[in-house]
């Protein structure tokens, strides 16, 4: 595809994207003939897959799911050695520390994640329709938008400390909070090359390299720690260093990988200017997939603050933080399923196999259901054990026993909620997913959290009952979502995200139908 045609694409989805499927839907009841009933009917058939067919695409949603959960266990141990340094440094560095990090996640990181994701759907799709140079110039304007983003948040970052005293925070912590922030205004940028490098492997089914690396980072990330820490003695500044040259440990692995396996010689076509043209139709997919991601994490921190209002509040607070741990470390394995379905469907759509993108999904919503029980089973196990890892305070123990038994109920919502959304990211429907998270954490779960919590008198207990109940109405909507989805119409999406004429496709395709058939004829 020429420079011209990636344009030409960018320009005739632009109408598109912001309005999802609804005009397609529309066409597509119009006018349909006998002949096309028929091939629906055949496609009905082949949405009924044999046993062989589920366990090859079981297969094919583990070859990528599993090398990415190895991954997300990998950063979870970074976040883990991160939190023992700092546990070391003492209560303030510790306190100062964890608030730094929230502040990181809710202003900085979950953005830049979520607006990397924007390019999830245009790159599976492209991949699955073999539109090679649409994936180098999609990586490129990502990175381009993200980069762009890290200004305004930097500039938060660098004047954060005015704000938390405003906000009436201990001086102390906030000026370690603010100093810990400062240090890692470079990991903001070695994130925003990160995350679209991730996703452009991943849509390409080439996960093993990012294992790799973020095993090689992390073998060096405690040595980091400990020379900068205790060598260098600089302190909370020495741990955000560390976090951000351990990434860059990442970076530069993917970047040598990238370099001199060749195996983008064919989506990479070299940097262009064309970059920081044509952003609209990226950034209608990533700004409500951003929004998607931040609802849902901005939910877990809106839960600690609301933590901190309840009568007991430290034991509150603690418990929570506990938990979070804990259902961070069991989300690894239903975020991992997500990018999977979502690399599948969005390869199958993208190569106009709308029967398998449905298989796919189904399988994968399956999967998730299980993952769930899974989840919920070690939670309930784990409620007198996790605690023990933490802290010896026994009120805390408590609490963390008698709360982590509904976290995990609320694990069998959100393993297919977070599958779902994996499933309209690669079908390109983020505005969707974003409308249902805000609906069930806000204006479902809220209600019910601060109801339960404070009027109810429930205490925390009464918070995560909130979370239950928009982790299932979420999980249902999605499901349901799902269930009615027109596969059809999203083939015919693809291919025009893409850049591909549907309707020269089709001719094509009846002229050489015609053909055979006089040939059989004669």
């Amino acid at each position: 595809m020429s420079g011209q045609g990636v344009a030409a694409y960018y320009s005739s989805t632009t109408p598109l994207l912001p309005n999802e499927d609804d005009r397609l839907s529309q066409e597509s009841v119009k006018d349909v003939s006998p002949e096309k009933k028929d091939s629906f009917q055949c496609q009905c058939q082949a949405w009924r897959p044999s046993l062989s067919k589920v366990v090859e695409e079981i297969k094919q949603l583990y070859a990528i799911a599993l090398p990415m959960i190895i991954t997300g266990l990998l950063i979870y141990g970074k976040s883990a050695i991160s939190m023992f340094f700092m546990g070391k440094l003492g209560k303030e560095a510790l306190a100062g520390g964890s608030l730094s990090i929230g502040i990181a996640n809710i202003t900085g990181y979950s953005v830049i994640s979520g607006l990397a994701m924007g390019m999830e759907a245009i790159s599976s799709q492209a991949c699955g329709a073999k539109q090679w140079p649409l994936m180098g110039q999609t990586l490129q304007r990502t990175i381009a938008i993200l980069t762009v983003s890290c200004l305004p948040i930097s500039i938060l970052w660098l004047n954060i400390e005015p704000i938390l005293l405003f906000c009436g925070q201990d001086p102390v912590i906030s000026t370690v909070a603010s100093t810990y922030l400062a240090f890692s205004l470079p990991d903001l940028l070695f994130q925003s090359l990160i995350n679209p490098l991730r996703i452009y492997l991943r849509t390409q089914n080439i996960t093993i390299p990012l294992m790799l690396s973020a095993a090689f980072a992390l073998a060096l990330h405690a040595p980091i720690n400990y020379i900068l820490v205790y060598h260098l003695s600089l302190g909370i500044q020495g741990i955000a260093v560390a976090v951000a040259l351990t990434d860059l440990n990442l970076l530069i692995t993917l970047l040598l990988y990238l370099c001199f396996s060749g195996i983008c010689d064919k989506t990479w076509q070299g940097w262009s200017l064309e970059c920081f043209d044509e952003w609209k139709p990226i950034l209608c997919l990533a700004i409500p997939t951003c929004i998607s991601v931040c609802l849902e994490w901005w939910w877990y921190e809106l839960m600690i603050v609301l933590s901190g209002l309840l009568t007991n509040a430290p034991e509150a607070v603690a418990t929570m933080g506990i938990l979070i741990q804990a259902t961070s470390l069991i989300y690894i394995f239903p975020s991992s399923l997500s990018l999977a379905v979502s690399t599948r469907v969005g390869n199958e759509l993208g190569a106009n196999q709308p029967s398998k993108a449905k298989i796919s999904s189904t399988i994968a919503l399956s999967c998730a259901v299980l993952t769930s029980f899974m989840a919920m089973s070690f939670m309930t196990t784990m409620r007198n054990a996790w605690g023990q890892i933490f802290t010896n305070d026994k009120a805390i123990l408590s609490l963390t026993a008698v709360v982590m038994p509904v976290a995990g109920l609320c694990e069998l919502g959100n393993c297919p909620q977070t599958t779902g959304c994996g499933v309209l990211r690669g079908s390109a429907r983020p505005t969707l997913g974003a409308n249902i998270n805000l609906g069930s954490f806000y204006g479902v779960g809220l209600p019910i959290a601060a109801l339960m919590g404070f009027f109810m008198d429930i205490g925390l207990l009464g918070l995560w009952l909130g979370l239950l109940a928009a982790q299932v109405a979420c999980a249902i909507v999605l499901v349901i979502v799902v269930a009615i989805t027109d596969w059809s119409v999203q083939a015919k999406r693809a291919r025009q995200l893409t850049g591909i004429n549907a309707e020269e496709e089709e001719e094509v395709q009846s002229k050489f139908q015609g053909l055979l058939s006089v040939m059989l004829v004669n």
